[in-house]
């Protein structure tokens, strides 16, 4: 538990009503969007500028207390749940300000706190265009996004979130300040810092500006849909579109279970009966758009495809894109627990990987839905289950480690875009190796010596079913 000393000397460099202690408020950080996970922080404290900030972690190394960053909480791999008694919570969600878009230089600075879609609109009003979208870009803070390197629909064609990061301003775990880049394109003096921080989940420093590189908007858009009968014609479909040297701004698959999903939530008018369907999205100039949907619809048809469809206007283009972000949450509708992973294979594997994850839920016996980002080769197998039947837990856990050992053998990763945090933690040995591991804890021992910053993340060998799951009876008792 967090001392009365250490809780008086928070109160006196936040004060007001920006240190919460009561039981619901507790309760309400406990967690982020990662399923089985939850633990209450001791305390859950909002700074409102750069020296309360570091203050507070000077505090911590003086006082021995664990500070958690947390943006919007829609993480996925357990990187904003406190992982000790006397853990502070830090918010940043309210640190929303887009300080400056520099239209000569295509960039940005912004707070953590600013939600991705909102620095998409406004970007876009300047003809720019801010390529990263995660899933849940309408509420995920830009913090949250360089955090854990967060990729998204557009990933293929632009890459992910280091991409676009030209510099960070931090405080480190022992309550240093320090910019790391600027807006120079290019800089090679010193060690590559920045791009340390990029991707560091929380443990090696709490950003407090963030400068992103933005890009021309696309001239042309151009959004197809494709349905098939086999989720093997899907995947044969995305590799076919691949090797023919198209690159598509975005190709998503969802399986069969998810399309029913996404149908009894968006009501596109998708039929029941099918297996898969294809997203696609090409944007550039208004000649090479055309060229490439018509290329892609014609891949899709002779490799099986049921029926091929352009979006006649921007509104039905934004409509699929928007059912196709709500996969996750159409899903969340259909039983009690939805554990949504992310794995990752190279693109000429991604016709095998599917394969793979039916076969190994249908051996354990669990309900798989299956969506993502087939154009990068990340994956979404997203189990439905239920957290009060330690049985089926335990059944999907065992397929978890099937399909990540899966994505391993075809040269793949365990997290494209989620991080590992702690739902991941014991799978990072199996595909980094030992030596590997002892580098990353080296550098956290430097950086953090007294391990105050979001400590338990990245390392460790306990699974995720061990933690107690909100609404769980000892879940409950944690926070008598």
């Amino acid at each position: 538990m967090l001392s009365d000393r250490a809780l008086a000397a928070l109160r006196e460099v936040v004060p007001g009503d920006r240190v919460l202690t009561a039981r619901e408020d507790l309760l309400t950080y406990a967690a982020d969007a990662t399923p089985l996970l939850g633990q209450p922080p001791a305390a859950v404290v909002a700074p409102v500028d750069v020296e309360q900030v570091t203050r507070i972690v000077r505090l911590a190394n003086e006082e021995g207390f664990a500070i958690v960053p947390r943006g919007a909480g829609t993480g996925l791999s357990g990187g904003a749940v406190p992982t000790s008694e006397d853990a502070v919570v830090l918010l940043f969600h309210r640190w929303n300000r887009i300080l400056e878009i520099d239209d000569a230089n295509h960039m940005a600075w912004v707070e953590p706190g600013v939600v991705t879609g909102d620095l998409h609109r406004a970007v876009e009003e300047r003809d720019l265009f801010y390529p990263p979208d995660p899933g849940s870009m309408r509420v995920c803070t830009l913090g949250g996004n360089v955090a854990e390197n967060a990729g998204g629909l557009r990933g293929l064609k632009y890459g992910v979130t280091k991409d676009y990061v030209q510099a960070i301003e931090a405080v480190l775990p022992t309550g240093e300040f320090v910019r790391l880049g600027g807006k120079a394109v290019k800089d090679v003096a010193g060690y590559g810092l920045k791009d340390l921080m990029v991707g560091s989940e929380g443990t090696l420093g709490i950003f407090t500006r963030i400068l992103v590189r933005l890009v021309a908007r696309p001239r042309a858009t151009r959004t197809i849909l494709a349905t098939f009968d086999s989720i093997e014609a899907a995947g044969e479909a995305v590799a076919t579109i691949l090797a023919e040297r198209i690159v598509p701004s975005m190709l998503e698959l969802l399986d069969g279970t998810t399309i029913r999903a996404v149908e009894r939530f968006a009501h596109l008018g998708l039929p029941q009966d099918l297996a898969a369907m294809l997203l696609i999205e090409a944007d550039g100039h208004p000649v090479v758009v055309d060229e490439e949907a018509h290329a892609i619809a014609r891949f899709c048809k002779t490799s099986g495809a049921r029926d091929v469809r352009h979006a006649a206007t921007a509104a039905e283009a934004e409509d699929l894109r928007t059912a196709r972000r709500a996969a996750f949450s159409a899903l969340a509708r259909i039983g009690p627990t939805t554990i949504l992973e992310d794995a990752t294979v190279p693109r000429s594997a991604v016709p095998a990987m599917l394969v793979r994850v039916q076969e190994i839920a249908a051996r354990h016996g669990v309900v798989f839905g299956i969506f993502g980002h087939a154009g990068d080769g990340n994956l979404h197998p997203t189990c439905l289950t239920d957290a009060r039947d330690p049985a089926q837990v335990a059944r999907a856990e065992a397929a978890f480690e099937e399909i990540f050992a899966a994505a391993l053998a075809l040269g793949g990763t365990i997290t494209g875009e989620h991080g590992v945090g702690l739902a991941k933690r014991k799978f990072l040995e199996l595909q980094v190796g030992d030596p590997a591991i002892r580098f990353m804890r080296e550098i956290k021992r430097v950086l953090d010596p007294n391990q105050v910053l979001n400590p338990g993340k990245i390392f460790a060998s306990r699974p995720r079913c061990e933690h107690p799951p909100i609404g769980h009876p000892r879940f409950a008792e944690a926070i008598v």
